[in-house]
């Protein structure tokens, strides 16, 4: 299968996001980008990729946290990005990667708001997956070998975390349906059935695009 379009997944925390969007990736013979993509930031802005990781999809409003690790930040000029607190840097350096991974061609981003980053993007389809909180427990306990209380409290964290820097940094609302093109729930559809989803609305809104451009 060959396809032209750029797809971004917002995924819940135990939802297999990048499990799904990895075999979606591998249906259309297309690159996936997910922790990828802050390696791709660091080297291109000359910030450390600790302080990607560190700030992965977490925003932090602690001006001395920011004042410490911006010792550590070199490569871009100007002193309105001099004054920037960290955090805003390492999401501009992401929001830059992000565009540049999509102008070199189709392929999955995971994540770190690229819908938003790509919203002005004709050939984008946005995805986001959600799954019930009990099959959610039972995937992060089994894969990290948790009790089911403690997966809870992580995936009740990863969450929250996500959806701070998601609304953050956007003028939309992490989960909600109407930020997304394309909502799915993984626990009813499973990993296989979510994955040929996406697959199958790709298509189809491709081949209506087609259609209409033949008209």
């Amino acid at each position: 299968m060959k396809t032209n379009t750029i797809i971004t997944i917002g995924r819940q925390y135990g939802s297999a996001g990048r499990e799904i969007g990895s075999k979606v990736a591998e249906a259309f013979g297309i690159k996936l980008y997910d922790k990828e993509m802050l390696a791709r930031a660091a080297k291109e802005s000359g910030i450390c990729e600790e302080i990607f990781e560190t700030h992965d999809e977490k925003p932090t409003n602690s001006f001395l946290y920011s004042l410490v690790m911006d010792t550590y930040s070199m490569g871009y000029s100007g002193s309105t990005y001099t004054d920037m607190p960290i955090n805003h840097k390492v999401f501009l350096a992401q929001f830059d990667a992000i565009k540049k991974i999509a102008d070199e061609g189709p392929c999955i981003l995971v994540g770190r708001c690229a819908d938003y980053a790509l919203e002005s993007y004709p050939n984008v389809v946005s995805v986001f997956i959600h799954a019930d909180l009990d099959a959610r427990i039972r995937r992060i306990a089994r894969l990290y070998n948790l009790t089911d209380a403690k997966a809870k409290d992580t995936i009740v964290k990863a969450d929250k975390k996500r959806a701070s820097y998601y609304n953050y940094y956007t003028n939309k609302k992490w989960s909600d349906s109407a930020s997304y093109e394309l909502c799915l729930n993984s626990s009813e559809l499973g990993i296989e059935g979510t994955a040929k989803a996406i697959e199958q609305y790709v298509q189809l809104k491709e081949s209506i695009q087609n259609e209409q451009r033949t008209i």
